[in-house]
């Protein structure tokens, strides 16, 4: 019986060699969230798709189900994203991680195309823009709250009191008060937490607004330190390229 096959919209998010000339790829796709797919002779220099089959790719993908790994017999190239991104270390670093953190929070068979859809547009938004570490968190943040993982910002995570509060526990799930804080905490400004909630709401005109504020790189390096806390409980382990751009 012929295997069913189909064709998804698909940005590589890892890969690694397999036997002498093939390459498992892991492809974040539209419909069908993540794909493992085994792409055979792509590392040969005859390969009809191999050199596209690189992040910063939007791809039009051909696969065939398998037991285990997908097939992929055939890739086009939809849009180059990486104008832009390649150029600029800062830029680079902060585009890895946001494949990075997309292939970790993908969930199996999930046919949302929230994650895709955020993760081109963050890409596309990347290429331009001023402030990388900003876009991640404001990424990380909106897809936290997609997932239903976002942060608590102003209730205590802890016991629910109301805020707003000045220490941010990313294990306790996010702001609390003085009576949940565990001791030696350091203290977080408030606005580092509306800052927050702004982007994680998509309001990033008023986020814009703090951010060019006499503190406002202060608010954005605290910010940046929380989200990744969150994101380092969540997914188990900081993002790789977030510590490379240190």
């Amino acid at each position: 019986m012929a295997r069913p096959s189909f064709r998804e919209r698909a940005l590589v998010v890892g890969s690694h060699d397999f036997r002498e000339a093939d390459r498992i790829v892991v492809l974040l796709t539209r419909t069908r969230s993540v794909v493992r797919a085994v792409a055979k002779g792509v590392r040969r220099s005859n390969s009809r798709f191999g050199s596209r089959l690189q992040p910063f790719v939007l791809l039009d993908v051909q696969l065939y189900e398998g037991t285990n790994l997908c097939s992929l017999t055939g890739a086009d190239t939809v849009e180059y994203l990486a104008h832009g991104l390649i150029e600029d270390f800062e830029r680079y670093t902060a585009a890895a991680a946001i494949l990075q953190a997309a292939r970790r929070y993908a969930v199996a068979d999930d046919h949302d195309p929230f994650l895709f859809d955020s993760t081109l547009a963050a890409l596309r938004r990347m290429r331009d823009s001023a402030d990388p570490l900003v876009d991640v968190d404001e990424f990380l943040l909106q897809v936290m709250m997609h997932e239903g993982l976002a942060p608590s910002l102003f209730d205590c995570a802890n016991c629910g009191k109301p805020g707003p509060h000045h220490a941010f526990v990313a294990a306790l799930g996010g702001a609390v008060c003085g009576n949940c804080r565990p001791p030696g905490m350091v203290n977080v400004d408030e606005q580092a937490l509306r800052l927050m909630w702004l982007l994680a709401h998509g309001h990033r005109e008023a986020a814009q607004q703090l951010l060019e504020g006499s503190n406002g790189q202060q608010l954005a390096a605290m910010m940046h330190r929380m989200v990744s806390q969150c994101v380092s409980v969540q997914v188990g382990s900081p993002l790789r390229a977030l510590q490379l751009g240190q």
